[in-house]
């Protein structure tokens, strides 16, 4: 685009200085930098112990089933979620019906209820039995201990609860796209599952993915709570050292560590999902958080 012609008349606008929120922002690094030197230079906290367990093989043990945990409970829990967001948009009042019981109980119950529900499923269940409901045929039984173990009942518990929640993000990205695209694409003979697949939920993305990001990280924290059905995380492994050798507010910050590690970590693909869904809106004016923070690929004011 040409450079436009500037006169001696035309009014250049320049920002006005804030020096309050540099002194503001000063202040608050200040209190920050000298609440962690206190931490650090606490006489009370054993520092030699943190570095210890550090990299504890328990802790890491820990550390890598509480991502195990978080990324086959988030997969399931998004496959479930678009399920039930696509089902209570559907114009059919049952699936309606179903899907907003299942939202609505599983958002208004606590998440330690669940997860204590699934992991003493066996005092209630002895058994669980695949076959023909109310005939004798069964196809497979077995002991609900062995069935279901810790690991997979804080799954299910984790899962179930996230897709509730979950579900209404996906319902909220769908209905981010304009209904002018969906007739668009029927007019033009396409089904609802490939218009939903092709046009509906690429563009719905864009909004789905920061909320789902939260959600994530969200799940990964959400982890610690299996320590209540035994199973060894990362909250539960630093919390069994702790028991033994007394040292409670080191293994906490063992545990945190891990935690921030993790949670910034899980940062970078969800930036990546965002700038990959986000191309086009670029393209059409609308700057990412880098550009606008830089000012960079601004367009001029006419």
């Amino acid at each position: 685009m040409a450079e436009q012609i500037r006169s001696d008349d035309d009014i250049v606008a320049r920002p006005l200085p804030h020096p309050w929120r540099w002194v503001f922002g000063i202040l608050i690094l200040a209190v920050i930098g000298s609440f962690v030197w206190s931490l650090v230079s606490s006489p009370n906290i054993q520092h030699d112990v943190i570095a210890q367990y550090l990299f504890d093989p328990s802790i890491l043990s820990g550390m890598w089933l509480t991502l195990f945990i978080t990324a086959v409970s988030m997969i399931m829990a998004t496959i479930m979620a678009t399920i039930l967001a696509i089902m209570k948009l559907s114009e059919n009042p049952l699936q309606r019906w179903i899907a907003t019981g299942f939202i609505e109980f599983f958002r208004g119950t606590p998440l330690l209820l669940q997860i204590v529900f699934w992991g003493y499923l066996g005092l209630i269940y002895k058994t669980i039995t695949f076959g023909v409901p109310f005939t004798s045929i069964t196809f497979f039984s077995g002991k609900t201990a062995d069935l279901m173990p810790a690991v997979v009942a804080g799954i299910i518990a984790l899962t179930l609860n996230e897709a509730a929640y979950a579900a209404e993000i996906v319902r909220a990205g769908i209905l981010s796209v304009d209904r002018g695209q969906i007739e668009a694409a029927k007019s033009l003979g396409m089904g609802s599952g490939y218009t939903m697949r092709k046009i509906v939920l690429p563009q719905a993305m864009r909004v789905i993915i920061p909320p789902m990001g939260n959600e994530t990280i969200s799940m990964l924290k959400s982890t610690s709570l299996l320590e209540v059905i035994a199973v060894v995380e990362l909250y539960t492994a630093a919390s069994y050292i702790s028991a033994q050798n007394l040292a409670q507010v080191e293994l906490l910050v063992v545990a945190g560590f891990w935690y921030l590690v993790l949670n910034t970590i899980l940062g970078f693909p969800q930036r990546a999902l965002e700038r990959r869904y986000g191309r086009g809106f670029e393209s059409m004016g609308v700057p990412t958080r880098a550009k606008r923070l830089t000012g960079i690929g601004r367009r001029r004011e006419l």
